[in-house]
């Protein structure tokens, strides 16, 4: 049985199919080095949620035009230029399964790499001609940079504050579906109520997608079928552990305070706050955030005329929910 996205991968892999060869084409290069780079890069494309979701907000209220293909490649390369940088922070072997760009070629090499993914973007967003266009790729670049380094800093400071929490994954997650519900109006010629409603929406799908991503993290590697416990080893503290730690007894909560406050974990450690999220309400308080936020979503999302586009939008939130990759 198709997942909601297969099924929306496939109602609109012409799209997608355009988009992927718009890519492919405007990362072509005289230098076959960087060609080698970039196809490995391609192979792995991941779901394109983003590119995806942009996409649909341009259907709502026109064709997929040339305009709206630039934009989602501005969109899709930046946000992978984020990713092959966060590898080289990171030092990450793998990413979806497969070697890295600095596992294979080094971090030098990766960095530039990196680094001709944002100018690609941005020259895809000068591209539409639309400076305001070209305005919420660079404010997402900011953000992006802004989510990061405030997530090293609390990591740091040892923050636990559900506050702080999702002031981050508004920059560092929510921000790239924002823009791109954003840049997807925009191509389309949108610049009014829709595109707050869509804003609204895109907000709420970026935070229910980040909680989604940090509750994989609170199970074994066996369960979920990838390595988790690697927020926790980086210090980073996140929703399903912060919720148990307002809701659990104050003798357990000063003994995990006390593990977190230590500069490195051991994976027995790890494994001992990842029980203490499970077993006191973390996991289940979380999905329970997730929920109100899609409630919210699709109720903004009621505020539009009725399409396919629409109803994607909202299946699309319920793969988010359930997915287990």
């Amino acid at each position: 049985m198709m997942t909601e996205l297969a099924t929306l991968q496939t109602r609109y892999a012409a799209d997608l199919d355009r988009l992927n060869e718009h890519i492919a084409t405007q990362l072509s290069s005289s230098n076959t080095l960087m060609n080698n780079v970039v196809s490995a890069q391609l192979r792995t494309k991941g779901k394109q949620i983003r590119p995806l979701l942009l996409i649909l907000c341009a259907r709502m209220f026109g064709p997929v035009t040339d305009k709206v293909i630039s934009a989602a490649a501005a969109v899709e390369l930046l946000h992978n230029a984020s990713l092959i940088h966060d590898d080289v922070v990171d030092n990450s072997a793998t990413r979806r399964g497969v070697s890295t760009i600095n596992a294979v070629w080094d971090n030098h090499i990766s960095v530039l790499v990196g680094d001709f993914f944002t100018s690609s973007a941005m020259q895809q967003a000068i591209s539409t001609g639309d400076i305001r266009i070209v305005e919420a790729l660079c404010m997402l670049g900011r953000r992006l940079s802004l989510g990061e380094i405030d997530q090293i800093f609390n990591a740091r400071e040892h923050t636990l504050d559900v506050d702080h929490y999702f002031a981050i994954i508004d920059y560092k997650t929510a921000s790239l579906f924002i823009s791109s519900a954003e840049m997807g109006c925009l191509a389309a010629g949108v610049d009014d109520v829709r595109l707050d409603i869509l804003k609204e929406y895109a907000s709420a799908f970026g935070r229910c997608f980040q909680i989604r991503d940090d509750v994989f993290d609170y199970y074994s590697s066996d369960t979920v079928g990838k390595p988790t416990g690697n927020d926790l080893l980086e210090g980073k503290i996140t929703l399903p552990l912060l919720y148990a730690l307002q809701s659990a007894p104050a003798t357990e909560v000063h003994t995990m305070r006390r593990l977190l406050e230590k500069d490195s974990l051991s994976p027995a450690e790890v494994a001992t706050l990842q029980a203490f999220a499970r077993d006191n309400g973390g996991i289940e308080r979380s999905y329970s955030t997730m929920r109100a936020l899609r409630d919210n979503a699709v109720k903004a999302l009621m505020q539009l005329p009725d399409s396919d586009e629409r109803q994607a939008l909202a299946g699309l939130f319920d793969f988010i929910i359930s997915r287990n990759y």
